[in-house]
């Protein structure tokens, strides 16, 4: 199946409700994982996935598609889960999550037809090979292809990121865009503590890169409104009503986000980082997004 398809608030809803549940069910087969930050990114991976990539299911190696890194890259139970929700292989392969063998580990294989562009472990390396990537594809002749790297306020943490977004500016790499799952918790507990990092948007501004903030990063129109944005800088445009955006620069997206989000006991709990649900949490937490979502 070819994508985009035609914005549909409802219907992405619908489809974010899918992922959630493809978080909970992999990480519960898997008895571990990282539901947490996978639950914080659904609408991020669904709107994209759905209504803004450029990319074939039937044809996963075509050059015209974009192409998406997973720069965090141990949130695999959301990246597998909207994987399978827009065909790239069947939702049933998710309970095999972590199995020995199978093609969807704890941290991503390369595997283009399965749709996993970039391989991925340790944090802060995967936005370097995205703007290897973005410099790659703009020195192509012809229609340039998009970059879409989805990073963490945690991985920000990282120098390494920091050098690849001096790079990206350096470059005018405008077809490059970070979008940062901004829930403000990691593994030992509250961003603020661990090692702050904020102010994000003026950093990012400071490294040259346009900032496009988002209030509520499960907001699926902000969401889809400032991928909208995006593909206007992208193509060398001005965004009306917004000087401050500069269609040579690449691009932040901070999307501010709840941990665990859609699932009550999850929500706001730095210990929900890595653990997966037993079978009674795991009831409870389809429950609720059916009931919810």
């Amino acid at each position: 199946m070819q994508y985009p398809i035609p914005f549909d608030e409802n219907d992405i809803q619908s489809k974010t409700a899918q992922i959630r549940e493809g978080i909970v069910v992999s990480t519960n087969a898997a008895g571990s994982g990282h539901p947490g930050g996978s639950l914080s990114s659904a609408e991020i991976f669904s709107v994209l996935y759905n209504a803004v990539l450029r990319h074939d299911t039937a044809n996963p190696t075509w050059e015209g598609r974009d192409r998406f890194v997973l720069s965090k890259a141990h949130i695999t139970p959301g990246f597998y889960s909207v994987l399978a929700q827009v065909g790239y292989f069947n939702a049933n392969e998710l309970k095999s999550f972590r199995k020995f063998g199978h093609f969807l580990q704890g941290h991503p294989k390369k595997d283009i037809p399965h749709g996993i562009e970039v391989g991925g472990g340790s944090l802060g390396q995967n936005l370097s090979v995205a703007v290897g990537i973005a410099l790659g594809l703009k020195r192509k002749p012809g229609q340039t292809p998009r970059v879409f790297d989805l990073s963490s306020e945690g991985e920000l943490q990282e120098g390494s990121m920091w050098e690849a977004i001096m790079s990206a500016a350096h470059y005018n790499l405008n077809n490059l865009c970070c979008i940062i799952d901004y829930n403000r918790l990691q593994i030992d507990g509250k961003t603020e503590d661990v090692m702050e990092v904020a102010p994000l948007d003026k950093k990012f501004e400071s490294f040259n890169w346009n900032v496009i903030e988002i209030k509520d990063g499960h907001d699926i129109k902000e969401l889809y409104e400032a991928f909208k944005k995006f593909n206007l800088l992208s193509n060398g445009h001005a965004v009306p009503n917004n000087d401050n955006l500069d269609p040579t620069k690449p691009t932040a997206i901070i999307a501010n986000t709840i941990k665990g989000k859609g699932i009550s006991f999850m929500e706001n709990q730095a210990g929900w980082h890595g653990k997966a649900p037993n079978d009674e949490q795991l009831e409870q937490a389809l429950n609720e997004i059916r009931n919810n979502g």
